[in-house]
This record gives C-alpha cells, sequence and structure tokens, in this order.
C-alpha cells in the first residue's frame, strides 16, 4: 500500500492586539527539552565499511528549535550470536566529534584499533545497540539491518495534480518475495514516501510521486530506497503526517512521534530498552542500519 502524503503543518499561531494596545499573552505548551537522535545509516554494501554517523542535538522549548550538544560518551556494541541463539562474540566501535561542536559523531581514529564496522559483517545478522550518554543520563537504541531491493526505473511522468507546476515522477522497483517488505523512498528537497508490499508482494511495482515545487529542466534529483522493519516504516509515515512543508522529516522530530532511541538510566538489563513506567522520559530520533539504493534523474 503505498502512502504518499503533502507534509503538514502542526502548529499555526495567531496572536491579537487590541485598538487600544493591551498585550495578549498566549501561553504555549510546555515541552522539557529533549535529545535528538539521527542515527539512520545507509548502506551500499559494496563499501568496505558501514558509513557511521551519528547526529546529536537536543529541543529549545516548544516551537523546536534546536542547538548541538556535547555527549560524554557513544558507543556502537555489535553483538554476533550462535545458533542457539546465545551471544558468541562482541564489538564495540567508540565514536567521537571530530569538528567540535558540529554534533556529528563518527568512529574514533584516535584508537589504536581500526573502530569502524565492516559492511561484510552484516552476513551475521548481528545486533547493534547504540548507547549513549549525556548529561548523567544513558540513552540506547538496538537494531538488525534491514535489506532493500534496488530501483528499476526512474522516469519523469506527464501528469499533473491540482498545480500545474508540479512534476511527476514515476519509480518502478521488484519486491523480493522472501520476506513481508517495507520501504522508505526519500526523494530529496525534504520529500519522503513510505510502501509495504502487502498488495505487491515478489511483484514488479511501480507508482507515481507529484513534487509539490516546480522544478526546472537540467535539475537532477536522486530518488533512494531505504530497507524499513514496520517500526522504522511506522515512525517515517508519522514524521510525514507531522512534519512542516519546508523541513526534511529527519530536522526536527515532533515530540508524539517516538522513535527507538530510550532512556535507560538507572535500569540493571541493557535488554529492556523501552520506556515501560516512565512514558515520560525518552529523546526523540532513530538509530537503523539499511540497506539502501539509489537513481538519479535530469528533468527536461
Amino acid at each position: 500500500m503505498i502512502m504518499i502524503r503533502k507534509l503538514l503543518s502542526l502548529l499555526i499561531f495567531t496572536g491579537t492586539v487590541s485598538s487600544c494596545e493591551d498585550v495578549v499573552d498566549i501561553e504555549t505548551p510546555s515541552e522539557p527539552p529533549r535529545l535528538i537522535v539521527n542515527g539512520i545509516l545507509n548502506v551500499d554494501e559494496n563499501e568496505q565499511f558501514i558509513p557511521i554517523e551519528i547526529r546529536v542535538s537536543r529541543t529549545d522549548g516548544f516551537f523546536g528549535e534546536t542547538t548541538v550538544v556535547a555527549l560524554e560518551s557513544i558507543v556502537i556494541i555489535t553483538e554476533f550470536f550462535d545458533e542457539f541463539g546465545l551471544v558468541s562474540a562482541t564489538g564495540v566501535s567508540n565514536l567521537t566529534e571530530l569538528d567540535e561542536g558540529s554534533g556529528i559523531y563518527v568512529p574514533d581514529p584516535s584508537f589504536t584499533t581500526d573502530q569502524r564496522i565492516p559492511t561484510e559483517v552484516l552476513e551475521l545478522n548481528p545486533l547493534f545497540t547504540l548507547i549513549i550518554n549525556y548529561d548523567g543520563r544513558r540513552y540506547a537504541a538496538q537494531s538488525r539491518y534491514i535489506p532493500a531491493v534496488p530501483i528499476d526505473q526512474v522516469l519523469q511522468g506527464t501528469e499533473t495534480l491540482l498545480d500545474d507546476d508540479a512534476t511527476e515522477i514515476v519509480v518502478s522497483f521488484t519486491d523480493d518475495e522472501t520476506r513481508d517488505n517495507f520501504y522508505v523512498f526519500d526523494f530529496g528537497l525534504g520529500a519522503f514516501s513510505v510502501t509495504e508490499d502487502q498488495f505487491y508482494q515478489g511483484e514488479s511495482f511501480s507508482f507515481s510521486y507529484f513534487y509539490d515545487r516546480e522544478l526546472t529542466p537540467g535539475d537532477e534529483i536522486t530518488i533512494q530506497i531505504l530497507g524499513a522493519d514496520q517500526g522504522f516504516y511506522n515512525y517515517i509515515n508519522l514524521l510525514i503526517e507531522q512534519t512542516e512543508n519546508n523541513l526534511g522529516v529527519f530536522e526536527t522530530p515532533r515530540a508524539t512521534a517516538r522513535g527507538n532511541v530510550f532512556d535507560i538510566t538507572g535500569l540493571d538489563n541493557i535488554e529492556i530498552v523501552d520506556n515501560l513506567g516512565r512514558p515520560q522520559d525518552f529523546p526523540l530520533g532513530y538509530f537503523a542500519i539499511v540497506e539502501t539504493f539509489q537513481r538519479s534523474l535530469t528533468i527536461e
């Protein structure tokens, strides 16, 4: 089922000042600052290493402004399992902020051992756990590698919507029949859509996407397909519904769009990565390691 939706504005605030110049105070909802984790890692299996780049910031105030934060530590733990489901080996990748104040964390090159994670380990289906320590609290998220399928074809269509300036792009791909699949499409310019293979499992599938802004001849656009599980699919779909028209879905996640990053401060069992019993203690964002394919198209 393909879901293609325009990005919606969440909130519209209006203020009124009377002719007597009385000041009207508008009380806005209170929302505590929250950590934002953008941990979507797009994998090309032809590359030697997983492209690890975790972006971390914090919300300041209800209107969605963000600031970069300095973490106490951030690591990715990789766990491998035997045929009985028991952990057989563990690896740790320590991350660091190479450019101070950027909020971007990558494998630390100052270690004597390589902190990068080889792409070849994905064949063993390990469990990846992201651990963040910040301001006296600990956060965690877990993900396994999620495969995708290549994009077969990208074409510029001729159909229009109510807006004559809209540009149609027709995307075709072939679903993997061996599993139930979810996909996220990144059309650039902050435009995303999601689809699941409920009605086209194992078949070729084509759909149209309409850019809601004018594209001119010669513009080059890049379309990506990302593998997704149901949790990642649901998260992106919710962000599409909640994100303003001029922002990408990863720019400022809304408080109602809870991802898979949890506050685990004080928990003894690292396997318990949820916020049961503490429903208001949660950061924003998502951690996922997904296979990604892309195609480019020049607008005519």
